[in-house]
């Protein structure tokens, strides 16, 4: 199994914090309390809230194909989270394999999680400032979700040409998309008094707003584990 290195565990740690620093920022939040500074008796169990009537271990039941991996989404990278999984479908076809033939799963967790979310949401808690996600159309941080409904010929990579890389294209080629749970749970609680709003109201309409096609999960290390348990190859994707 290929996991991070040591730098991109700090880079992640630290890109965590600093994205609940961005999101207190631009949601007026003089102060927001780190989760690392609080102690165990603060921390409650994590309430699961899906939004389908699917049991996420019978969802990784659905996991099919002789060529199986899974992609580990913790953070925008450009387009990396989206593309490799169809790098993965073209190469292998090249090779003589369907896509029927591969199971496919991104888990979409940390702060990769508003890719799961609909336009709406991304205008209106400003994920892109948050999450520091950019719009590949301006370069400047992103008011809609780009992966979702692309425009026809939208995303291009040097060598394959134009590629359909839209969370609904990939999906359409059976990727299966999941999201975190705990990192919605937290983000939304941390950005909730900026909002005006309750941590449940947001959450809430986080959940409400979870593309269609996309199963919540608890959270993101769980659904890597169950993915793996699956015979799914594990794949850094950035």
């Amino acid at each position: 199994m290929t996991t991070p290195g040591k730098n991109e565990k700090d880079n992640g740690r630290r890109g965590f914090l600093g994205s609940l620093a961005t999101g207190a920022a631009v949601l007026g939040l003089s102060t927001i309390a780190s989760p690392l500074s609080l102690k165990a008796g603060d921390i409650p169990l994590p309430n699961f809230e899906s939004n389908t009537n699917m049991d996420p271990d019978e969802w990784f039941n659905k996991v099919s194909g002789k060529h199986r991996v899974v992609f580990d989404a913790p953070r925008p990278h450009e387009i990396m989270p989206f593309a490799w999984p169809r790098v993965f479908l073209l190469t292998n076809m090249a090779t003589g394999s369907t896509e029927k033939d591969c199971g496919v799963v991104v888990v979409l967790r940390h702060d990769a999680i508003p890719y799961a979310m609909e336009d709406s949401l991304w205008a209106k808690y400003k994920f892109g400032e948050v999450f520091k996600a950019d719009d590949p159309e301006t370069g400047k941080p992103s008011l809609r979700n780009p992966f979702w409904k692309p425009k026809e010929g939208a995303f291009k990579i040097p060598g394959f040409g134009t590629v359909s890389i839209g969370i609904n294209e990939l999906q359409a080629s059976g990727v299966m998309f999941c999201v975190c749970d705990a990192a919605m749970t937290v983000y939304s609680a941390a950005l909730a008094s900026g909002a005006g709003k309750s941590a449940a109201e947001v959450k809430k309409e986080w959940v409400d707003g979870i593309l269609p096609g996309i199963q919540a999960v608890p959270s993101g290390v769980w659904a890597l584990g169950r993915a793996q348990e699956k015979k799914c190859a594990y794949i850094y994707a950035g």
